[in-house]
């Protein structure tokens, strides 16, 4: 049950929202009657918060013209890493995000001081982010119960159906969850297969949550894992590539999901599982240092076919 003061606040905060808005949707959206309301609207005025009030059918609530909460203050650094939050949000594969996202930025233009306004409006109007690939779930409800009952070290049942629209249902420790080429995941103990494993969110098709409890591994990275286990996956070839560079330049010239980085006293070693040589020889022949290919044998013919294209380009 909720108490009245977080209800007044509510009335506030929907106030806040919308340039005006009818009493029935007020009463609605709150779960009261139209009397109550009214009492809390005068709680409201009694605090110092000038409302307008237009009866009749096309009537309703308002704050007053020219009326300011006190603002939120931000750093420039807090205002560019909160647009850009906005702006991510709404690419994430968030179910639901655009309305979102759309309130969240309304309620925020509101209290934001006008040159603060200017600067996240900018950020909204020209930057663009490429997020295209991202996979949304069917809704936010997976995503809001594992990440509690990960917080919350509580185990539940998962209801999956896989690629292959197989069902399956199971007992998971949620250890955390990751984002990672378009998808958000989460990783875990699974109690049916025994092991640490990875589910896609939006093939989850029901979470439980169950009253028991477990211990996560300190540090869990669940992000590293995803990339660990995406990289270590079998395929045609194991590919093993000594970079003769440290390990800040070579990831700095390669994607961290290309494999497995290990800084030894030759180099980097680089672990993957390929099933297109040719793809990862091109990525080797754009690096500016150099490097010993340790295997396989048909990666070195890869790389020398590559190598003669380019060649031939340089000449026409």
């Amino acid at each position: 049950m909720y108490h009245p003061t977080t209800r007044v606040l509510a009335v506030l905060e929907l106030l806040q929202t919308h340039d005006r808005i009818s009493g029935t949707e007020l009463a609605a959206r709150l779960q009261i009657d139209g009397r109550t309301l009214r009492r809390y609207i005068v709680m409201l005025e009694e605090m110092g918060i000038p409302i307008t009030t237009e009866r009749g059918r096309h009537g309703g609530y308002a704050l007053m013209a020219g009326f300011k909460l006190p603002p939120m203050m931000f750093t420039d650094d807090e205002a560019l890493a909160l647009a850009i939050g906005l702006l991510a949000a709404r690419g994430l594969g968030l179910a639901e995000a655009a309305p979102a996202v759309a309130s969240a930025q309304s309620k925020l233009e509101r209290i934001m001081p006008a040159n603060l306004k200017r600067r996240v409006s900018a950020i909204d109007q020209t930057v663009k982010l490429d997020l295209s690939r991202a996979t949304a779930p069917g809704n936010n409800a997976a995503l809001l119960a594992l990440s509690a009952a990960a917080q919350a070290r509580q185990r539940v049942r998962l209801y999956y159906r896989s690629a292959q629209q197989n069902d399956s249902e199971r007992e998971f420790d949620p250890y955390g969850l990751a984002y990672r080429d378009g998808c958000w995941y989460v990783v875990g103990m699974c109690h049916l297969r025994h092991g640490l494993r990875s589910f896609r969110l939006d093939r989850i098709r029901q979470v439980d949550l169950l009253e028991v409890s477990f211990m996560r591994p300190a540090d869990f990275d669940a992000l590293a894992y995803l990339s660990l286990s995406v990289a270590t996956l079998p395929r045609a070839f194991t590919v093993e590539v000594l970079l003769k560079a440290d390990l800040d330049s070579a990831r700095s010239h390669l994607f961290e999901a290309i494999g497995v980085f290990e800084q030894t006293a030759e180099g980097v070693l680089i672990r993957n599982q390929s099933d297109d040589l040719d793809w990862f020889a091109r990525q080797l022949a754009r690096l500016p240092f150099a490097f010993e290919i340790r295997r396989p044998a048909e990666l070195r013919d890869a790389l020398k076919a590559c190598a003669k294209r380019l060649l031939q380009l340089a000449d026409t």
